[in-house]
């Protein structure tokens, strides 16, 4: 298993090589009072050399940042002898702060703030699922402070009606409607493990229950729920106003990944990031020939 996390690091880190201790930092959540006030938090993990730049890494819809740990922080580990990595949250999950909107201006300028609040003056950018796609939107808004970019089984398309998606917003749905007020912590994972057919799913839901105090959820799960709903959902949509990365990319997920389909999903990826064009299988590729199901989502594990 460390010999295929560590060929998948090498990969991530030869795409960044042109361009030690570990520290975790652990806040309580909160609510804002408005979007300009949403605070980010997440996981640092300090590269093995003095005076390296940053990668702000971004995770999946319901998955904690923290969760790409190991990865970043394994023995002997090629990026961060490159990079200082934030392992970020965005709004509405891990330790960040929750507001009732996934609207994606807001959730980049969130990014900068965090940023701006570090004192981070530049960054490479990547993410995995929708952290892919809220990375490419963050570095097209704010293109003077960022170097780079990374997408990771994610990108910039439109995902409503993939049926990825769809089963994960199943999972959303069922979740927002438990009454965790008549559960203890017991019955809230076998409710989770009994009504989400994906073992990794609901793995990754039972670790967004809280038992510091009341049982409720990391996650803000109402809220994610109801963009789920929309005609347009903020979580699955890419408005084509977002408009064009043209700086350095790599992009890269599974030869069958079920949430870039090879046949009509690398278009745009093109059309957005045109420095990607005639650059198969340097900076835009498939890795995993083999693998096929769910857990093409989750290579790096």
């Amino acid at each position: 298993m460390f010999a295929r996390a560590a060929q998948r690091q090498t990969t991530f880190a030869k795409a960044w090589m042109g361009m030690g201790s570990l520290q975790y930092r652990n806040f309580a959540k909160s609510y804002a009072a408005n979007s300009g006030a949403v605070k980010l938090r997440g996981t640092f993990l300090k590269g093995s050399k003095p005076d390296l730049p940053t990668l702000i890494w971004l995770p999946e819809l319901t998955e904690p940042s923290a969760n790409f740990r190991p990865f970043f922080d394994m023995p002997g580990s090629k990026i961060l002898k490159t990079r200082n990595v934030w392992l970020l949250d965005y709004r509405n999950q891990g330790d960040s702060d929750h507001f009732p909107s996934y609207e994606m201006q807001d959730m980049t300028d969130d990014i900068v703030r965090f940023m701006d609040e570090n004192k981070i003056s530049l960054a490479t950018i990547g993410g995995h699922g929708y952290g892919a796609k809220v990375a490419a939107a963050t570095a097209i808004n704010h293109m003077d402070r960022f170097t780079g970019l990374m997408q990771y089984e994610g990108g910039p398309l439109n995902h409503k009606f993939h049926e990825a998606y769809q089963e994960l917003a199943g999972y959303v749905a069922c979740a927002s409607k438990m009454d965790l007020s008549k559960m203890d912590h017991s019955e809230a994972c076998k409710h989770l493990e009994t009504h989400i057919g994906c073992k990794k799913w609901a793995s990754i839901f039972k670790g967004n229950l809280t038992t510091e105090g009341t049982l409720a959820w990391t996650v803000n799960m109402e809220t994610l729920a109801a963009d789920m709903k929309k005609h347009v959902p903020d979580t699955a949509n890419w408005a084509q106003h977002y408009g064009l990365w043209p700086g350095q990319t790599f992009a890269i997920f599974a030869a069958h990944s079920r949430w870039i389909h090879l046949s009509t999903n690398t278009l745009p990826f093109y059309n957005v990031m045109p420095r990607l064009q005639n650059k198969f299988p340097e900076f835009i590729t498939t890795w995993a020939d083999a693998l096929e199901g769910p857990m093409t989502h989750w290579m790096h594990e």
